[in-house]
């Protein structure tokens, strides 16, 4: 991993670390400090939630990132997200979890979470997936105001248009490819399950029983046309689009 790029990312990233456990809280804080310049701690979700709108409130910004335990008291990591997403709902959010919690994890799955850790914590893991999340924060951060996603530095996406260029050269899309380009790439990161692309790329084909091999019959061409679109599958999740 790049740390000058990982600095790069996170130099103006704004972070709420929530955490009910005061002795992982704090060293886990620490290691925040260590990639982020601004981190606000909240001791549970409620907490949590006053501190989010507050900030909005006083910067007219939202925070770039929240990491979350998930099992809290007041307002645990599912009810926290929930209310987040109900504010703003491209809100980039991560969450740590204890290995007896998975009964948690499938609604904030189809709440569409960008990204789970496990806790204990693996750091050099962790490290990894930040940079890549941080990277998609710096990017669409560039892309906020712009029609134009930038995926590497020979492949964009152009929103208005809705046309993917690589050189400056258009490459040509089916219209169930351009449908599931716009889909993965306008929901900035997060993870879209199979069935809601499913039924977003056959939205207007009633008479189709579309399915998993439809999709992924879509993806398989993507790929081989544009392969560094870098669709990704996230195991029982769904999939998204890495910017590099």
């Amino acid at each position: 991993m790049d740390y000058g790029l990982l600095k790069k990312y996170t130099k103006d990233l704004n972070v709420l670390f929530v955490e009910d456990d005061i002795d992982f809280r704090k060293e886990f804080f620490e290691l925040l400090q260590d990639i982020f310049p601004k981190v606000t701690t909240a001791v549970d979700g409620l907490d949590a939630l006053d501190k989010y709108k507050e900030y909005h409130t006083y910067t007219n910004k939202y925070y770039d990132l929240i990491i979350s335990d998930i099992k809290m008291p007041n307002y645990d990591g599912v009810q926290l997200v929930d209310a987040v997403y109900k504010i703003k709902k491209d809100q980039k959010v991560v969450i740590l979890s204890a290995r007896n919690e998975f009964n948690y994890l499938l609604p904030l799955v189809n709440l569409g979470i960008h990204q789970f850790f496990t806790k204990p914590i693996n750091y050099s893991s962790f490290l990894d997936d930040i940079f890549q999340l941080c990277n998609e924060i710096y990017h669409q951060n560039l892309n906020e105001d712009n029609d134009i996603v930038r995926i590497d530095e020979s492949l964009v996406w152009d929103k208005k248009n809705k046309k993917l260029v690589q050189n400056n050269t258009t490459i040509e899309l089916t219209k169930k490819e351009i449908i599931f380009v716009d889909t993965i790439l306008s929901n900035n990161g997060r993870v879209c399950t199979a069935d809601e692309l499913i039924n977003v790329v056959w939205f207007e084909e009633f008479d189709v029983n579309a399915d998993i091999r439809n999709l992924k019959n879509i993806i398989s061409r993507l790929r081989k046309k544009v392969p560094n679109l870098h669709i990704k599958n996230i195991y029982g999740m769904g999939y998204k689009a890495d910017y590099q």
